[in-house]
């Protein structure tokens, strides 16, 4: 039986779900919540029954601004009243401005834009592999990265990270990436051989369980790249725009990389990605070698930089630092309360994570929710705390007041058992 025409068809409206979550014309490759949401106020989220939710979660790192944050909905209809696409065959403005902001601010000479944080990352690979191909050492293509790691999930991009859970079924992995186990400096320096380019790090490890890198060791993967010629690619799409309360994680460590994926917060919640490069290291990067049909367009580049006008602006980044502080001081506080549920905390600045007891991870996630706190999951156990980095200290201390009652629910259960 054929079907109607789209134009026979009533009004979309919210479509019944499956147990797992999705509607069913919705491809099923994730468990959803079974809640709609239908507009954002700051560091809330208001639901199609008209149920507000605290948002801790902040699309995963991308509303840095909240949501419906003005200066961003000004500039995305103001631009949106005058131009969409013109594609990169010609000059974009508002791109040229935005890369000359970028370098400003950052180790970096030059910017590709793109949409999301797998392509940056795919960006950032290939421009380490051209340019130790015209340096004349083609050889020179694999790239040394870490377990526990999340890059995205293209093929290569999944390689890099190397999960398993999320290569199975996808054929064999794409080769040139040499997984090292976190934190381990004997493995990290016998992974390097001649056929080596480069080594990417998360500075925060996000997906992997909001494990931080610390600053030595960062300054240590600097010496060893400058020792063996090779490139230091850094991955701040999660941990990056304003976070940590710097505007990118690796200022905390006092080194710069060679090059950077940057996405996320970078939009406010408009897809939006980007790699950062030196001169040296973008020298491969010429006419030809990449590219993107949508990458730096005119909608993308008016919320970019208006993103960037608040996060530059004095004292925002010093306030985040306060706001991260006041989280931190708290969730230990409820470590120390609830120790049977709560293990240890985690992270750096509002990227934070709560290590919790084996199997307690995705009930207190869900547990929350009917507290009307939304965090994210992570590996290892770990419940993620993302606040926007414009929350307020009184909801800061709500969240606090919430996940309080979370755990004490889940700490008298396992009192009965």
């Amino acid at each position: 039986m054929s079907k109607p025409s789209s134009a026979s068809r009533p009004e979309a409206t919210v479509a019944p779900v499956t147990p797992l979550g999705y509607a069913p014309a919705v491809m099923a490759t994730y468990a959803r919540q079974d809640v709609v949401f239908e507009r954002g106020e700051g560091s809330w989220l208001i639901a199609t029954d008209g149920q507000r939710y605290l948002d801790f979660a902040s699309g995963v790192a991308v509303n840095a601004l909240g949501h419906a944050h003005p200066l961003l909905v000004k500039a995305l209809t103001d631009q949106a009243a005058k131009l969409w696409h013109t594609s990169n065959l010609y000059r974009v403005a508002g791109q040229e401005r935005l890369a000359e902001r970028l370098v400003a601010a950052t180790f970096a000479d030059r910017v590709f834009f793109c949409n999301s944080g797998a392509e940056a990352c795919e960006g950032a690979f290939k421009a380490a592999r051209r340019y130790h191909y015209v340096a004349g050492h083609p050889e020179r293509w694999r790239i040394v990265t870490f377990k526990g790691a999340f890059h995205g999930r293209t093929l290569a991009t999944l390689a890099a990270g190397g999960n398993e859970k999320y290569l199975e079924g996808f054929g064999p992995a794409s080769d040139g990436f040499d997984q090292v186990a976190f934190g381990d400096h004997r493995a990290l320096e016998a992974a390097v051989g001649p056929e080596t380019a480069a080594i990417m790090i998360e500075p925060v490890q996000g997906e992997g369980g909001v494990r931080t890198v610390p600053g030595p060791c960062l300054r240590g993967l600097r010496d060893l790249c400058d020792r063996h010629g090779l490139l230091l690619i850094f991955d701040e799409v999660q941990c990056g725009m304003g976070r940590t309360g710097k505007l990118f994680a690796h200022e905390w460590a006092g080194i710069t990389p060679d090059l950077m994926a940057v996405a996320k917060g970078i939009g406010g919640g408009f897809p939006l990605g980007a790699v950062l490069a030196t001169e040296r290291a973008a020298i491969g990067m010429t006419a030809g070698t990449h590219g993107s049909t949508f990458g730096g367009n005119p909608l993308a580049m008016a919320v970019g930089n208006a993103v960037l006008d608040v996060m530059l602006e004095d004292g925002f980044l010093e306030a985040v630092q306060l706001k991260a502080l006041r989280l931190k001081q708290g969730l230990e506080g409820l470590k120390d309360q609830f120790p049977s549920v709560v293990e240890a905390i985690r992270g750096h600045g509002l990227l934070m994570g709560i290590k919790l007891k084996p199997n307690a991870a995705e009930v207190v996630r869900a547990a929350a929710s009917t507290e009307h706190l939304l965090l994210v999951g992570a590996g290892d156990n770990v419940a993620r705390v993302l606040p926007p980095l414009i929350v307020e200290d009184h909801e800061i201390g709500d969240a606090l007041s919430r996940l309080a009652r979370v755990f004490a629910r889940f700490d008298a259960t396992l009192l009965k058992s």
